[in-house]
């Protein structure tokens, strides 16, 4: 068998990569909905702190959407994995443990994206949250409904809707960025097809796999915002 042939090395036989590109494209996909969920929640908190809380809450809320989005995602994922295995190590040698302590690849991974996520969040939860006309609000207290009541009713579907759009944008931004996860030690997609790319001495061809399992995890997501967009639309429509 030719194991230089691309074929082979692509496939899934005993000489391909294929299994490994695959597993890490999984790994890329787990990473990315757990960053993403971790940015939901630090952005539906910041949101809230923006629109109702305290002055103090509000400017801590500017300053972490200022920092989060202003610095390199790189930069973000060293400072979290390399200072978080460093407080980890201190803490270890608290209770007398000796040697590296590292933070794991994908907690960091997740913490990181999620951090810079949740920025870009909480301005598409908080742009949605303003979208609202003002006289639905007015309404619903006109007819006697409480906070919870007007918010799971009036408040969170309308702002859902206007904040969609964003968050998808958000998705696709935290996909692609899960790619510099790999600095971590992280097997996602981006590092099989490194690690394809240095056994095989063909960074073209296995660089080409990898654009299309990125181009099949972004164009699939993006269809499934697509989706609940026209969802959400066809929904207000029908009331």
């Amino acid at each position: 068998m030719n194991t230089s042939n691309p074929f082979v090395l692509l496939g899934f036989g005993p000489n391909g990569w294929g299994a490994s590109l695959v597993a890490g494209a999984a790994m890329t996909l787990a990473v990315s909905i757990a960053a993403y969920l971790v940015g939901l929640v630090f952005g539906g908190l910041a949101a809230w702190a923006r629109i109702a809380g305290p002055r103090p809450a509000r400017r801590l809320v500017g300053l972490y959407t200022t920092v989060f989005r202003g610095i390199p995602e790189l930069l973000v994922i060293y400072l979290v994995y390399f200072g978080g295995s460093e407080a980890l190590t201190s803490l270890g040698h608290l209770f007398g443990r000796s040697g590296f302590i590292g933070l794991d690849g994908f907690l960091a991974g997740t913490l990181a994206v999620g951090l810079i996520a949740g920025a870009y969040q909480t301005e598409a939860l908080r742009g949605g949250f303003l979208a609202i006309p003002r006289g639905e609000i007015e309404a619903a207290r006109a007819v006697g409904m409480g906070r919870l009541l007007m918010l799971r009713r009036v408040i969170a579907p309308r702002a859902l809707r206007f904040a969609l759009p964003g968050m998808g944008n958000v998705w696709q931004q935290v996909l692609k960025e899960s790619a510099l996860i790999s600095v971590t030690g992280l097997s996602e997609l981006m590092r099989a097809v490194n690690v394809a790319s240095d056994s095989t001495r063909l960074p073209f061809d296995f660089g080409i796999a990898g654009f299309a399992l990125y181009l099949v995890l972004t164009s699939f997501s993006g269809g499934v915002f697509r989706n609940a967009e026209r969802s959400l639309a066809r929904h207000e429509r029908a009331r």
